[in-house]
This record gives C-alpha cells, structure tokens and sequence, in this order.
C-alpha cells in the first residue's frame, strides 16, 4: 500500500537522521504542522529540520481515515527530553511522497483534523 510504504519511509529516513533519505521521502513542498507554526516548506528545509529538532518519532497506533490520509499516534522523543511523549501526525501522500505531515498533541484532535480534511478534499 503507497500509503504506508510513504509513512514509513518517512519514519525510517527522519528516525535515522537521514537528510538527503527525509528531503527524498517527503513532497517539495511539504505542508507541516508544529508547535513552531504551520505551512509549506521545501523537502530542502524538511531535512534542515530533522537535523536542527534531533526528534525521533516511534509509531504506536495506525488509522487509516482515506486512501491518502492516515493519523499515526508516536511516541516523540528529542535529544534533551527526559522520555517519551505521545503525539500523533496526519499524514497525506501523494505520488509515493509524505505531502503533509500535521503533528498535533494527541490522537482525538489529529483524527479531528483528518476527518475534516478528508471532508473538504471530497467536496473539491
């Protein structure tokens, strides 16, 4: 499924540090959402974040919500925290590549979010 094969080359390539495997997993652009802001940024500027935040993201629980969205519950870690904490990503894909990665501070509002998208994206 490209679906999942996108989300977790997107986990592997950020959770490695990867840069030029996380500029190559993601879209150019890629929409984000985070605790710093929300918007699209180059794959250029994704892998640049990936190495400034240092953050690994284990995956702990799937939801698939459409054939290109899917919310993943994480496990979020950073080099200074003292141990996990639990977020969860809306992702989109498209053409094999993560599109939007919207990280939010838990599973019901990232479903939430999903859900709409999901309904605005079939009312285009």
């Amino acid at each position: 499924m490209e679906l999942e094969t996108a989300i977790n080359e997107w986990h592997e390539s950020v959770n490695e540090g990867d840069l030029r495997r996380s500029a190559d997993a993601v879209g150019d652009p890629v929409v984000v959402l985070g605790p710093k802001g929300a918007g699209p940024i180059t794959s250029a500027q994704f892998a640049d974040w990936v190495d400034r935040s240092g953050i690994r993201l284990k995956p702990r629980s799937w939801h698939p919500v459409s054939d290109r969205l899917m919310v993943v519950e994480e496990d979020a870690t950073w080099p200074e925290s003292a141990g996990p904490t639990r977020v969860a990503t809306v992702f989109r894909v498209g053409g094999g590549k993560v599109t939007a990665a919207l990280r939010l501070p838990d599973l019901k509002s990232a479903l939430e979010l999903a859900y709409i998208c999901r309904e605005m994206a079939a009312t285009e």
